[in-house]
This record gives C-alpha cells, structure tokens and sequence, in this order.
C-alpha cells in the first residue's frame, strides 16, 4: 500500500478506479484503511481543483423556503412585512445584519451564504 499526494487527473482517476475496487473493505482492515486514506486524499484534490462556491443569497433563501414548504407570509412573521420580504426576493432591498440573523435563525440557512454579495 503506497499512497501519494495527487497532483494529476491521472492520478485522481487512478485513485477513484482503486476506491471503487475496495468500496466495500470493512472498516479497520488494510483495504479499509487505503479507501479512508483514499477518500481524504481525492476529497482534497477536488477541494482544490473543483471548489464549489456558495450559492447566491436569495436563490439559497428561495430555495431553503421550497424545501420547508415556506410562504412569504411565513418569512413575514420573523422578518416585520410581508412587503419586506418580497423586496428582497425580489432584490429590491438588501439584507441587513439583523435579517442575516433572522434568517439563519428562522430557515437554517449558514450566515457565510447570507451575507455574500449579490
């Protein structure tokens, strides 16, 4: 079992047709162990080669809103106005600081996304 960084779509490839082979080595033996090395190994080489931004703030909101099953009146009730809400749906009106917590708070939604740029 000799393990290297992965530097190449080469070597990622390799690395993933290795971890399909072993899928199902029980935890704790040496094939486990490689598909955990493995695993850690491919995860950073895609942080870095495929990085994943946050989503847009208001299609996180919308989005997180669907899933809940959510209304803007829902929105409205920890937020003030049902007008509020819609502006900012709408992107007529930003969120502030207060909001950004509100929101976090009401629909789970992490703050880093929140407060991006949109």
């Amino acid at each position: 079992m000799t393990f290297k960084v992965i530097k190449t779509e080469k070597d990622y490839q390799k690395a993933l047709k290795r971890m399909e082979l072993i899928f199902d080595a029980k935890k704790g033996s040496k094939e486990g162990e490689e598909l955990e090395l493995l695993s850690l190994l491919t995860d950073i080489y895609e942080k870095e080669k495929y990085p994943i931004d946050l989503p847009d703030p208001i299609e996180a909101i919308k989005f997180r809103m669907e899933q809940l099953g959510y209304k803007q009146k829902d929105l409205a009730e920890a937020m003030g106005l049902k007008s509020r809400v819609s502006e900012i749906l709408n992107r007529k009106r930003k969120l502030t600081l207060d909001m950004i917590r509100k929101l976090h708070e009401v629909l789970g939604i992490p703050t880093e996304v929140l407060i991006k740029e949109y």
